[in-house]
């Protein structure tokens, strides 16, 4: 029976990692290489991850630079920036691209809280699912009713310190994205 409560823990954990993982894509108006994780270039016909055919740094506090390993690949590295569609506008010097991260207006900084506080809330339901299904799993099972109840409250306890850890990110998220 101890399965099925680590199986829940380890889903519900993989939840937050996800959240948190999503998180990191939405810009608070400084430079961070992980918006860039989505982005694939096309190589040699396939469809590669940007940052294992450049080196990704940030020489300022709202700069990324993206030295390609092949500098040939420099047009295809801004055409896939362009393609993820993350409203980034890449430079190229002929050796380097830079991304200048402009500042975020007030209207856009609540707009990016809207998309935090959703990505929050949908994590909160992947946990609530988590928990149906185990419950469902534990009442499914021969135990004895002592037995189901102490692991039914085990799972609740779970839900409500996950919960919790949901909330302490969303407001370090927000506080993040909230100061200019």
């Amino acid at each position: 029976m101890d399965n099925i409560i680590n199986s829940a823990k380890d889903k519900m954990e993989k939840s937050i990692e996800n959240m948190t993982n999503r998180f990191t894509t939405i810009r608070a108006g400084r430079a961070n290489p992980a918006i860039l994780d989505s982005v694939m270039v096309s190589y040699y016909g396939s469809e590669t991850p940007l940052k294992q055919l450049a080196t990704i740094s940030i020489p300022e506090a709202t700069k990324l630079s993206i030295k390609p390993f092949d500098k040939t690949l420099l047009g295809e590295i801004e055409k896939a920036i362009f393609a993820a569609d993350l409203g980034l506008t890449p430079n190229n010097n002929g050796e380097t691209i830079f991304i200048v991260f402009p500042p975020l207006t007030e209207d856009r900084r609540k707009d990016f809280v809207k998309q935090v506080k959703t990505m929050a809330e949908e994590t909160k339901v992947a946990i609530r699912n988590i928990r149906q299904d185990a419950n469902n799993t534990i009442k499914k099972s021969e135990v004895a009713k002592d037995d189901e109840d102490r692991m039914l409250d085990q799972i609740q306890d779970l839900v409500n310190s996950y919960n919790k850890d949901i909330e302490l990110l969303l407001k370090e998220k927000e506080t993040e994205l909230m100061n200019i």
